[in-house]
């Protein structure tokens, strides 16, 4: 299975472990993601604030370059990790799809006219479509046996839901396409209300209060809820919800009392996952990220050696 891969610009800066567990653990599905040609940034939130019509030719640009990728007569769709890069790719897409002026208007900015067809996938999405649980546990060589887990998505990846369609059943509020990834890596999902709420990464640099509520909010609940950790599928939300911990406390020195005032492991998805399949903790970069989730791996017995593949 080949994508042609965007990873954005926070794969290539602060969400470098992000990239490193995703090839890390494409590379073991045999899952090819050579990157798309001269991508460049999705705009994210900055350019749909300034300006609308660069906020879809940034995008634009990108995907014409991946909707020259031929796959056997067919377009190579684009697999996304970056929920920000999602939500905008998947925005131009639904926008030209549907509107011949701004279609127009788009292609006089990048000098050609792209149709808003290439398909655009996240990378959550690939794994539930192409391999599914059943398949993916195939790959398990060190099962999450006992690890709860609170699946973390941030509001990006559902809405609006007319525009991504992630996970299509029902309306977007309750996803569960990391819910059975992660169980076909052996963990334990738990059920709890805050999976698409926002981590507040939009104020990181304008007003880190509201960031603080926000993370603060989404953290107690997964403690409430009795997770041992949370996936993120969103490198804004992961750095926001394991970054900003320290902070809270610093201001809130009460803030996780009811529960020891531990802090909260906070994972990508494919992290756990290579985890899953016996992929090193360098591969997996786990030892990049700000809480130290060492003491609770040890505690459920994922340090051990992976078992063997059997021949």
């Amino acid at each position: 299975m080949k994508y042609a891969f965007y990873p954005g610009c926070s794969l290539e800066g602060t969400a470098r472990d992000f990239y490193a567990s995703t090839l890390a653990v494409a590379g073991r599905l045999g899952l090819e993601l050579p990157e798309i040609p001269g991508w460049i940034c999705c705009g994210s939130t900055a350019a749909h604030q300034s300006d609308p019509l660069l906020a879809l030719a940034l995008p634009a640009q990108t995907l014409l370059a991946a909707s020259k990728l031929d796959s056997g007569g067919r377009r190579t769709p684009v697999a996304v990790c970056c929920a920000a890069c999602y939500s905008r790719l998947k925005m131009v897409n639904y926008q030209l799809s549907r509107n011949a002026e701004t279609r127009r208007r788009v292609a006089e900015v990048v000098g050609s006219d792209y149709d808003g067809q290439t398909p655009v996938l996240h990378l959550l999405e690939i794994l539930a479509a192409d391999f599914g649980p059943a398949r993916l546990a195939e790959y398990v060589r060190r099962p999450l046996t006992g690890l709860k887990v609170a699946c973390y998505y941030g509001c990006l990846l559902t809405r609006p839901h007319e525009v991504t369609q992630f996970d299509p059943v029902g309306d977007g509020e309750n996803p569960m396409l990391m819910e059975q990834v992660l169980q076909a890596a052996g963990a334990s999902p738990i059920d709890w209300p805050h999976k698409n709420e926002c981590c507040g990464a939009s104020y990181s640099i304008t007003d880190v209060s509201i960031v603080h509520e926000l993370t603060r909010e989404v953290l107690l609940m997964a403690m409430r809820s009795g997770a041992d950790c949370i996936a993120a599928a969103c490198p804004l939300c992961q750095l926001n919800l394991d970054m900003r911990q320290k902070e809270i406390l610093a201001k809130y020195p009460d803030a996780f009392a009811p529960f020891g005032n531990r802090p909260l492991p906070v994972f990508y998805f494919t992290q756990l996952m290579g985890l899953a399949m016996g992929l090193g903790f360098k591969e997996l970069s786990l030892r990049s990220l700000v809480v130290n989730p060492m003491p609770l791996l040890e505690s459920k017995g994922l340090t051990r050696e992976p078992a063997a593949v059997e021949t």
